[in-house]
């Protein structure tokens, strides 16, 4: 690969020329030649006038990053540059004829995301999903401007068509000052809506019995987190993202209150998406069930294995305890067999057994030469935690000290997707979000019941 001669040419973006030669490389382009650098160029140029992600800010300890005088060129460390430049320059190789390998840009851009960690492959392959049939998501914190960002990126991105709901001036105001642009961006007033007195009729219809008066429920269809989830009961969105600037029980609550949990369940719990280098888990309930009973694991269990096939993962279940297969007795290894003698009796087809110890759940040879027997056929991906203190306590400590990146809360149980945020989540977590809403949100239309 030559230009008559080694490193960076004097006209190369910013005199680095890493990621020229990676789009290079990995096109076997036989030189650099101008095209190639006027590609890297013009993406440097294009990624600078784009929202500039939290966690690079933080980087190099910004408060804000704005194209302007101050911000013309992306910052080194922003992993957005490889995404942008390596794809142009290989592409601008193969034009112009230098090329000794052809490449889909769209699956050359995927692999480069998977070299960033298996996180972001993992959702790359969700949000392909996604943007074959972009869901409506309602966002009631449509004031914030994390928000506004993610919703941005969404629409820019065909992965969905965000709602945005409160005050437009408001919306508008917080748009400018982000440099945020609401072209294919819906905005809804919840207090200025003309069906306001039929969603406040709808609400009242399905609470008065449970102590809400119409009063009342005229005054709840006015906040913006009743109205989303009046509006995805109605049909006029597909699923709602909400959380990024309330608690966890403020937004789940409503959501019990509006939609409820799927018929033939009495419970939602809430998983994360344990993702290591080389495999992906779900732990559920993470959130919400602190005691369950044998009943209520055996629900939490199988709302989290439906979830798990509509993102396209066979699920493999398995109830954890501290003993194996009635190697302990004790009343609270007795629940867990009772719950899993439950899941055999209704769902006959799953793979679930139990009770188990977490590293024969995940230990294939474990599980597969000391207990042969197990109805799992290989190592578990779909962890169900007897408790909701020993599930919050291990997928805390793995996040922070086992190098996974967890992906959640996800709400599963519920009769539409409604997914909560956790409260501060920067722009990529809800974009994250929002894609595995949309995706959820897709999967429900066509698999309406678990």
């Amino acid at each position: 690969m030559t230009r008559g001669r080694l490193g960076p040419t004097p006209s190369s973006p910013r005199g680095d020329p890493t990621f020229i030669f990676r789009g290079a490389l990995d096109v076997r382009a036989k030189k650099i030649n101008d095209e190639m650098e006027m590609a890297a160029t013009r993406a440097l140029a294009a990624l600078a006038k784009e929202e500039v992600p939290d966690s690079v800010m933080r980087a190099y300890g910004l408060e804000r990053l704005k194209f302007g005088p101050d911000y013309l060129i992306p910052k080194p460390f922003d992993p957005r540059v490889l995404l942008w430049v390596a794809p142009a320059v290989a592409w601008a190789a193969v034009a112009s004829g230098v090329a000794g390998k052809m490449i889909d840009v769209e699956e050359y851009r995927a692999e480069l995301e998977a070299r960033l960690g298996r996180a972001r492959q993992v959702m790359r392959g969700l949000m392909t999903r996604a943007q074959q049939d972009p869901q409506r998501i309602v966002f009631p914190e449509g004031e914030e401007p994390r928000i506004l960002r993610a919703a941005r990126i969404l629409a820019d991105e065909g992965i969905a068509h965000p709602i945005l709901l409160g005050d437009p001036d408001v919306i508008r105001r917080q748009a400018d000052d982000a440099a945020v642009t609401l072209e294919d961006i819906e905005l809804a007033n919840p207090r200025t809506a003309t069906d306001r007195e039929t969603m406040a009729q709808e609400l009242w219809q399905r609470r008065q019995r449970r102590g809400i008066t119409l009063r009342e429920a005229r005054a709840r269809a006015l906040d913006p987190m009743y109205y989303g989830l009046l509006m995805l009961r109605a049909g006029r969105a597909d699923a709602l993202v909400a959380g990024e600037d309330m608690s966890y029980p403020d937004a789940i609550r409503p959501a019990l209150e509006v939609i409820g949990a799927e018929p033939g369940r009495k419970h939602v719990s809430g998983i994360y998406m344990m993702i290591f280098r080389q495999q992906t888990f779900f732990f559920a309930d993470t959130t919400v069930n602190i005691d369950p009973d044998a009943e209520t694991l055996a629900e939490i269990a199988s709302a989290t294995a439906s979830f798990v096939w509509r993102l396209g993962v066979e699920p493999r279940v398995a109830m954890l305890s501290f003993s194996n297969f009635g190697s302990v007795k004790h009343p609270a290894a007795d629940k867990v067999q009772r719950a899993v003698a439950l899941l055999h009796e209704r769902e006959p087809s799953l793979q679930v057994d139990g009770e188990m110890q977490a590293d024969t759940a995940v230990v294939e040879r474990i599980l597969t030469k000391t207990y042969p027997f197990a109805k799992l056929r290989s190592a578990a991906n779909v962890l169900i935690f007897p408790s909701l203190d020993a599930a919050n306590i291990a997928y805390k400590l793995l996040d922070r000290l086992g190098e996974a990146q967890a992906i959640g809360p996800i709400v599963v149980g519920m009769d539409k997707p409604v997914h909560v945020l956790q409260r501060g989540s920067e722009v990529p977590e809800i974009v994250n979000m929002a894609v595995i809403a949309a995706v959820d949100a897709l999967e429900h239309r066509r698999s309406p019941t678990p």
